[in-house]
C-alpha cells in the first residue's frame, strides 16, 4: 500500500472541519417548538399503551427521560452525503487507514466472511466495505442513546417525524423480541444501531441470528453482524459476481444524468445516448449514469447497474454507494495481495 500525500491528509482534515462547522451552524440556527414536541411525546406514549398494549408503567419513564438533542437536529438537517462534494466525501472513506483496517478485519474473520458470502450470494469485499464505511469495522458504532436519537427526531423534527415515530415504535417492539437494555443501546444520531448500522425496522426485518444462539446481536457478535449485512443486500436483490459500476466517458452529444436513485436506462440506451463504457452485461440490462464532482470545476461519470442500486437501499445516496464500491475494490486488491504474499512466504 502506497502512502497518501500531505495534500490528501490535509483534505481529510478539511472535510472534518467542514462537517463540524456546518453542524455547529445548524445547531445554532435550527429551531423547534418545545410545546409541540411534548405533545407529540404524550401522544406517542398514549398510542403505545392504548393500541399496542405496552405497559404505561414501563414505557412512560423511558420516553419521558428521552432528551431532545439539538446536535441531532443539526446533523439530520445537513448529512455529509448531501453537503460534502464527492471529491471530499470520497476521501473520508478511501484512505490508507480504512483500507489497511479492512484487510486486517478480513483476515481475522476470513472463514466467517467466506461462509456468509457463499450462503447469501453476496460478494465478500462488499460485506467488508459496508461495515468499514458504516462503523470503521465496529470501532465507531455511535455515541447517542438510541431512544434519545429517535425521540428527538420523532417529536422535534417535523420534516421526518412520521418516519422516526415509526422507527421509535419499531425500537420498542424490537425490545420485545431481543434481549437488550433499552436505556443503554447506543447508535448514530439517526438511531442506527450496531456495527452494520441498522435502523430498528431494518433490524427487525433483516437481522439474522448467524450463530444460532437465539439472539440477534448487532453490536458484538460478528456472525450475526456479517450475516445480517449480507442478508440485507441479498434480500434487496444483490447478484454475486455481476458488475456494480464502471467509469463512463460522456461525449458532447450525451444527455446530462438526473442522478435519481433508480435505474431509468439500459446498458444499450446509455451507450446510444452518448456514454462510452465497457461492461459484461447484455444491452437490455438495467442501468443508470451518474455524475460526481471530481473537483470544484469538473465532473466524472459512472455507469451503474443492479448491484449499485442495491447498495443505495442500504443508504439512499449515490455518493455512499460509490464510496462502498471503491473501498471494497481497494480492500479486495490489497487483501488478495496480502494473502498471496503470505502464502508465498517460506517459514
Amino acid at each position: 500500500m502506497t502512502g497518501f500525500s500531505a495534500r490528501h491528509i490535509w483534505r481529510c482534515v478539511f472535510v472534518v472541519l467542514l462537517i463540524t462547522s456546518r453542524v455547529a451552524w445548524g445547531q445554532a440556527t435550527y429551531d423547534y417548538d418545545p410545546a409541540a414536541a411534548e405533545q407529540a411525546r404524550a401522544d406517542f406514549i398514549a398510542r403505545m399503551v392504548d393500541e399496542l398494549g405496552f405497559s404505561r408503567q414501563d414505557i412512560e419513564p423511558l420516553i419521558a427521560s428521552a432528551a431532545i438533542d439539538e446536535s441531532i437536529l443539526a446533523a439530520i438537517s445537513r448529512p455529509a452525503e448531501r453537503v460534502v462534494p464527492w471529491y471530499d466525501y470520497r476521501n473520508i472513506f478511501l484512505n490508507e487507514s480504512r483500507i489497511d483496517n479492512g484487510v486486517a478485519f478480513w483476515r481475522e474473520h476470513a472463514d466467517t466472511i467466506s461462509q456468509i458470502a457463499d450462503e447469501y450470494g453476496v460478494d465478500p469485499q462488499i460485506i467488508v466495505a459496508i461495515v468499514g464505511v458504516e462503523t470503521l469495522y465496529g470501532q465507531r458504532m455511535g455515541r447517542y442513546r438510541v431512544v434519545d436519537a429517535l425521540s428527538t427526531l420523532a417529536f422535534a423534527y417535523p420534516p421526518r417525524a412520521a418516519f422516526f415515530t415509526r422507527e421509535l415504535e419499531a425500537f420498542l417492539m424490537l425490545n420485545r423480541e431481543e434481549a437488550f437494555a433499552l436505556n443503554e443501546a447506543l447508535g448514530s444520531y439517526a438511531g442506527a444501531m450496531g456495527a452494520g448500522q441498522f435502523i430498528p425496522s431494518s433490524f427487525r426485518a433483516y437481522a439474522v441470528d448467524g450463530d444460532g444462539d437465539g439472539r440477534r446481536d448487532l453490536w458484538s457478535n460478528w456472525d450475526d453482524i456479517l450475516s445480517s449485512v449480507a442478508n440485507y443486500l441479498g434480500e434487496h436483490g444483490w447478484r454475486a459476481g455481476e458488475p456494480t459500476v464502471v467509469p463512463a466517458i460522456r461525449t458532447a452529444a450525451a444527455y446530462e444524468p438526473t442522478n435519481e436513485l433508480r435505474l431509468d436506462d439500459t446498458v444499450g440506451a446509455a451507450q446510444r445516448g452518448g456514454y462510452q463504457f465497457s461492461v459484461n452485461l447484455p444491452e437490455e440490462a438495467a442501468a443508470a449514469v451518474y455524475s460526481f464532482e471530481s473537483d470544484a470545476n469538473n465532473k466524472e461519470y459512472w455507469a451503474a447497474f443492479n448491484n449499485f442500486y442495491v447498495i443505495t437501499r442500504y443508504n439512499r445516496s449515490t455518493k455512499y454507494a460509490l464510496a462502498v464500491y471503491q473501498l471494497a475494490t481497494e480492500i479486495q486488491n490489497a487483501y488478495l495481495l496480502d494473502v498471496s504474499l503470505g502464502s508465498n512466504t517460506e517459514p
